[in-house]
């Protein structure tokens, strides 16, 4: 039986410690040939992929720097970090024939394009995956809030969080063994159970523009693909 796409257009949100694979830093090429594979399977349904990378396996903002810089520089160096990570994916993507294009939202015109709203949704119309790099372009933002700020600009009808873990927890599952997942939560559970989903800036803008989120586990076989076939993958907040 074919599979049948439940959505036209995602965003997928990757924290750049899922590049580093099993130590979460650095490099981990085989974890990102698996990941690239995921985002080809979904591309190849007909649905326009949009990714959103973090930079916490290279820096992370000022927590990186132990106090010996400020966090303005820190959240600076984490936007490059994010470019460098969004190239490293673009690459293993195209490696398949997959056109691809690296937009950052800091001008960097020799290595991404400048991120512009409507060259973006030519980009997806053309079934191009769309890699949004540098966050928001501003300091103080997390790639959280930037991944749902850019999936609410292009049109997405969700945000996939796709992390190490297979959805949202009451307590941390690898720390308590009896911890229970949930299968749905509203934003308002989200936000006054303090669960560690997103920041509360991107749960609270989620929640405002009534975009759903999924949360699953990037290493699970085919995860993305059987959610955006709407199989019962993670959790959803909604």
């Amino acid at each position: 039986m074919s599979l049948q796409p439940q959505y036209q257009r995602i965003l997928l949100k990757l924290s750049g410690e899922t590049l580093g694979g099993p130590r979460g830093a650095g490099f981990d090429y085989d974890t990102i040939r698996n990941i690239a594979s995921n985002v080809i399977a979904v591309h190849e349904l007909g649905i326009e992929v949009g990714v959103v990378v973090g930079g916490g396996n290279i820096f992370r903002g000022a927590s990186s720097s132990q106090g010996n810089i400020g966090r303005v520089a820190g959240d600076h160096m984490e936007m490059l970090a994010t470019v460098i990570n969004s190239i490293c994916l673009q690459e293993v993507i195209e490696q398949n024939d997959v056109p691809t294009r690296v937009m950052s939202a800091i001008e960097l015109n020799a290595i991404a394009e400048p991120y512009i709203k409507r060259r973006a949704d030519r980009h997806l119309e053309k079934k191009r995956v769309v890699i949004f790099a540098a966050g928001t372009g501003n300091p103080f933002f997390t790639t959280d809030t930037a991944a749902v700020l850019r999936a609410s600009e292009i049109g997405a009808e969700v945000v996939i969080k796709a992390t190490k873990t297979d959805g949202v927890y009451d307590s941390d599952p690898h720390e308590n063994p009896d911890a229970k997942r949930y299968e749905r939560l509203s934003y308002d559970e989200v936000l006054s159970q303090n669960l560690k989903v997103m920041d509360a800036t991107a749960i609270a803008f989620c929640k405002d523009n009534q975009l759903p989120i999924m949360v699953l586990n990037i290493h699970t076989p085919n995860s993305i693909l059987n959610a955006v076939c709407g199989k019962t993958v993670g959790t959803l907040i909604h």
